[in-house]
This record gives C-alpha cells, sequence and structure tokens, in this order.
C-alpha cells in the first residue's frame, strides 16, 4: 500500500502526528469525492434505466450498453474507493495511537507494535475502529489484534463474510424477494449467535 511506502521507512515512534493528520485529511477529501462520484454514476444508471421503460427493442439495446458501461466505471470507482478507505483507516488509527502514544509506552504491547512486520501491522489497522474511544477501549481493542495472532487471511475471511451477507440481503430487498424486516434478521448478530450455538452443540 502506498501509505506503508510513504510512513514505513519509519518507526512508529518516529512518525510525526502532523504528518499523519494532513495525510488522515486528504484521503478524507479523497474518500468523499469519491463517494459522490459513484452517486453520480448510480444516478445516471437509474435515470438510464427510467428510459428504457416502454421503448423500442433497439433503444433497451443502446440503453443496456451505457448502462453496463456505467457499471463497469462504477466498480471500479468502488474499487478505487475501498482502498483509500483501507488507508484512511490506517492512517486514522494510526493518528489515534499518536496521541496515546505515552501512555501505550507504558504498556507491554508497544514493544509488540514496534517490533511488528510492517505488512502485519497495516492489516491488524485497517480491520479496527478507534475513534472516539478512551484509552482503556483502545487498549483493548489493540491487543485484540495484534495479541490474538489472527492471520491475514482469517480477517479478510471475516470480512468477506460479512460484505457477502449484506450484499444479499440488500440484493433480496431490492428485486422484493425479502421484506426489510426480514433481511435485518439475515444479516443479526443474534443470527450469528445462533448459528455459533448451534455449531457447538
Amino acid at each position: 500500500m502506498a501509505i506503508l511506502e510513504k510512513f514505513f521507512g519509519t518507526p512508529v515512534d518516529r512518525l510525526k502526528l502532523k504528518d499523519l493528520q494532513t495525510e488522515e485529511m486528504r484521503l478524507q477529501n479523497h474518500i468523499e469525492i469519491g463517494r459522490k462520484e459513484i452517486q453520480k454514476l448510480d444516478k445516471k444508471k437509474k435515470d438510464l434505466f427510467k428510459q428504457g421503460v416502454g421503448a423500442d427493442l433497439i433503444k433497451k439495446k443502446m440503453l443496456s450498453q451505457e448502462i453496463k458501461h456505467c457499471d463497469t466505471q462504477s466498480q471500479m470507482k468502488i474499487k478505487q474507493f475501498m482502498i483509500m478507505h483501507k488507508q484512511y483507516m490506517f492512517v486514522s488509527n494510526l493518528v489515534i495511537m499518536k496521541k496515546f502514544e505515552k501512555e501505550l509506552k507504558q504498556t507491554p504491547l508497544w514493544k509488540k507494535i514496534t517490533n511488528i512486520e510492517p505488512a502485519q501491522f497495516e492489516n491488524a489497522l485497517i480491520h479496527v475502529n478507534l475513534k472516539g474511544k478512551n484509552f482503556e477501549e483502545i487498549l483493548g481493542n489493540l491487543n485484540n489484534v495484534f495479541e490474538m495472532g489472527l492471520s491475514d487471511s482469517e480477517l479478510e475471511e471475516s470480512t468477506d463474510e460479512t460484505e457477502k451477507q449484506l450484499m444479499d440481503a440488500w440484493s433480496g430487498v431490492e428485486t422484493g424477494a425479502i421484506e426489510v424486516e426480514d433481511a435485518q434478521k439475515m444479516v443479526s448478530t443474534e443470527k450469528q449467535l445462533e448459528k455459533n450455538e448451534t455449531e457447538e452443540k
């Protein structure tokens, strides 16, 4: 990731808070621009779809090509957006860590943070959200991702499964196959707990 190249010739304790905050703001602006571009393409697709309602076959074929083109552009924008969002999470969490650096240095966790492989460090930080949390909560979150020893593949797998469930639920609602309330139950924590309990029995 470009962010690592930018900051990771440098040990965590030598990173400058001001530099990180500047990068955080830059990424936040890019994320907002990306979001607006995706929304614009989505609106265009909806408008093109409406134009095809009741149109003749040739018009529908022409519109379908335009919609496919919008889809391709959307997928590229979404991919860029997701990469940018991961970078933002990484930098945002680094900013918080720097703010609590003095306190973190007093804990055994600091040794782990300063000795971890850059790729593992990055992967861990993009999978937590430290914003708005007090020091004890931050320490707990960091302990979970650094001390539990979750592998990269386990973290990716859990993210992918969650995203898949959400996408399936949204799709079901949008096609009218399921009601909103039923979709909410499909992705609820209670369902996950029930599944875990069933597997344990």
